[in-house]
């Protein structure tokens, strides 16, 4: 089906980015000459039936329903959408030169992308009890992958190779260090490829160098994570050993005192186990103010007096808040902040909030900027003499892994 391509330099590259998880398979195809996204969708229901989703460019989303017993399945239907007739957006499957896996948790053994082997799959498996949830699927994801696609080089991005850069002392948790040398227990720090694409768009927003930036990402999500870049290195980050450490979030609880599970396990007579799923599936937002873990939802409530709500948006807020000011302590200042993902693009009620703890340092929101609840474009939304730019900036995840897969590929050649 595929053939092992030798590429010169000036050939542009067609990317195919799969993002993988236990039931689901996100993709996208980007050319990466004018790193514009040829088509994209989604596999849901995987094992349970089976629907794909499929959107070329500038054309209408297609929705199928497929068998999809498998994650196989799902690699084969995606591939058939690809190159159909009707709407297909590449000639045939050879267009595709290589596959970039966001794979979530790479432990302490990678601290870059790289090409997959049988031998860095091993290696990622030995992660899997760092993040049980998320490595096995994308495992499954690069199998499928393999099996469809023999002979295309394939490229792991991990979450958490962006953050390899912490010192010890951001890292290292104050307990017994013999978990630490055997088990390798510290904070890694996801959302790596977010922060890293959204940091590097801020120091040129700001006409700085990125290796002489000091930077705050908030990624803003269900999931949400701050991290703080200087001079174009994570130095710290929110998210710990899990995605459950940090900031409140949709449904995770973020920060608290390890003696609260101790208590609801003791009083409420549940074990270790369900007392961890309570804090990463029914706590957050949604737990906090009974309603939802969709933040529109909460802040419709706040707006019509419910006090809960108000309650749980300000205690977002404060926590996001507080977490920049220590990194701006970390950093001895700050050059620029910035807002990124599904809620810090599309919510300005929180961005706002956030932002006016700062009126201290010299920040003011520019209320007319910050007005949009969705923010498609790079837009600052403090006001010219802020002594603190603020802005939104639009991730793209999907375009991060395709640079760091190109980036490999050119390094192996």
């Amino acid at each position: 089906m595929f053939e092992k391509k030798t590429r010169k330099e000036d050939i542009k590259m067609d990317i195919l980015v799969i993002n993988c998880g236990s039931s689901s398979l996100k993709y996208q195809v980007i050319n990466s000459d004018t790193e514009k996204v040829l088509a994209k969708g989604i596999c849901e229901r995987i094992g349970a039936g089976g629907v794909l989703k499929y959107r070329p460019a500038g054309g209408e989303e297609e929705v199928y329903d497929y068998d999809m017993p498998t994650h196989t399945e799902a690699v084969k239907f995606v591939l058939d959408s690809l190159v159909n007739e009707k709407t297909g957006v590449l000639k045939s499957l050879s267009d595709i030169d290589a596959v970039g896996h966001r794979i979530v948790h790479g432990g302490e053994a990678f601290n870059k992308a790289i090409l997959i082997t049988e031998d860095v799959i091993k290696a990622v498996e030995e992660c899997n009890d760092l993040a049980p949830l998320h490595n096995p699927a994308n495992i499954i994801g690069i199998r499928a992958c393999q099996k469809v696609m023999p002979g295309i080089p394939m490229v792991g991005v991990f979450d958490t190779a962006f953050h390899a850069t912490m010192p010890k002392k951001a890292y290292l948790y104050g307990i017994p260090n013999e978990y630490y040398k055997k088990d390798k227990l510290r904070r890694y720090g996801f959302h790596g490829t977010s922060h890293s694409f959204v940091s590097k768009k801020a120091a040129e927003l700001v006409g700085k160098p990125y290796d002489k930036c000091r930077t705050i990402v908030c990624h803003l999500g269900n999931g949400a994570s701050i991290c703080a870049v200087e001079n174009g290195k994570s130095v710290d980050t929110s998210m710990g050993l899990s995605p459950l450490e940090g900031l409140i979030m949709g449904t995770r609880s973020g920060d608290i005192d390890p003696s609260v599970i101790q208590y609801i396990a003791n009083h409420y007579n549940k074990s270790l186990n369900e007392v961890i799923t309570i804090l990463n599936k029914e706590s957050g937002v949604l737990g906090m103010s009974g309603i939802s873990s969709d933040f529109r939802d909460i802040t419709k409530a706040m707006q019509e007096g419910d006090e809960q709500a108000k309650a749980t948006l300000e205690a977002y807020c404060y926590r996001v808040a507080k977490y920049i000011g220590s990194y701006i302590t970390a950093m001895h200042g700050v050059d620029v902040v910035a807002f990124t993902a599904g809620i810090g693009e599309n919510n300005s009620y929180i961005r706002k909030f956030v932002t006016e703890y700062f009126d201290f340092l010299g920040v003011k929101v520019d209320e007319k900027a910050n007005e949009p609840m969705h923010i498609s474009d790079d837009t600052l939304i403090t006001t010219s003499d802020s002594k603190i730019p603020f802005y939104v900036i639009p991730t793209d995840e999907e375009l991060s892994i395709a640079r760091q897969t190109v980036d490999v590929l050119d390094g192996n050649k």
